[in-house]
């Protein structure tokens, strides 16, 4: 679907980009980015955004990435080269402000985390999550919990969890969001070239209204990874 123009509140996203390895099977950066630079967000969260071997080197170079979106990634990585944590990382545009973050590691049988932002941002203060859900439901569930264990630790205001949820089914191991989140699924993003399954998700705290949402499935996006970006518009209580 083409997006719709932004209006008021906050848009963010969310985005598995496979270490810049297209359908292709070529790492291509600038695609990946010029994908991003597209969903006109504020906020995106990625996935899969580092290298897996030696030192797990970013997938994208910083420089490239303020160029070609406008964002810049925050500084959530203790892993030398890398950008993000576990893969993880969030991008940022100019108007959204990071606080302070936390890196969360996920009980798993693989090494699974997510990272914990405190933004300010033109909406007010915002928690946001970004993450990468293991591929067991058990573990799933346990992950989901330590992240509202941790959410619930900061009393703060507003929070959104986003990211690929790794789910087949509509909640199965997700329900521990549900306690007192809204769980959204904007559409099919997984396979790319062929969507059957809605692995990537939004969760929202009641502070946070949803105002539209949807999966990006230009040409490029159904060539640049084997998901497509997920999105949406929100609006927090002020």
């Amino acid at each position: 679907m083409t997006l719709p123009t932004k209006t008021g509140g906050l848009r963010i996203a969310s985005y598995n980009v496979r270490k810049a390895v297209g359908l292709d099977r070529r790492r291509d950066p600038r695609r990946i980015l010029d994908v991003i630079a597209g969903l006109d967000a504020d906020v995106v969260a990625l996935q899969e955004a580092d290298l897996r071997l030696g030192a797990r080197p970013s997938a994208f170079d910083a420089r490239e990435i303020l160029e070609r979106t406008g964002m810049r990634p925050l500084p959530v990585s203790t892993e030398g080269p890398s950008m993000g944590w576990h893969g993880n990382a969030v991008l940022v545009r100019d108007g959204v402000t990071l606080l302070d973050a936390e890196r969360l590691v996920l009980p798993a049988l693989e090494p699974r985390g997510a990272v914990l932002t405190h933004l300010e941002t033109t909406e007010g203060g915002l928690l946001l999550v970004g993450t990468h859900l293991g591929l067991t439901r058990r573990f799933r569930r346990r992950q989901a919990e330590a992240i509202r264990a941790a959410l619930e630790a900061r009393d703060e205001e507003a929070a959104v969890v986003m990211g690929d949820f790794n789910e087949w089914r509509s909640v199965g191991g997700l329900d521990p969001f549900l306690r007192d989140f809204s769980l959204h699924s904007p559409g099919r993003s997984f396979h790319a070239s062929r969507p059957v399954a809605a692995l990537d998700r939004i969760a929202l705290s009641p502070q946070v209204t949803l105002n539209r949402a949807g999966v990006v499935e230009t040409p490029l996006a159904r060539r640049a990874s084997d998901h497509l970006p997920v999105w949406a518009d929100i609006s927090l209580a002020g």
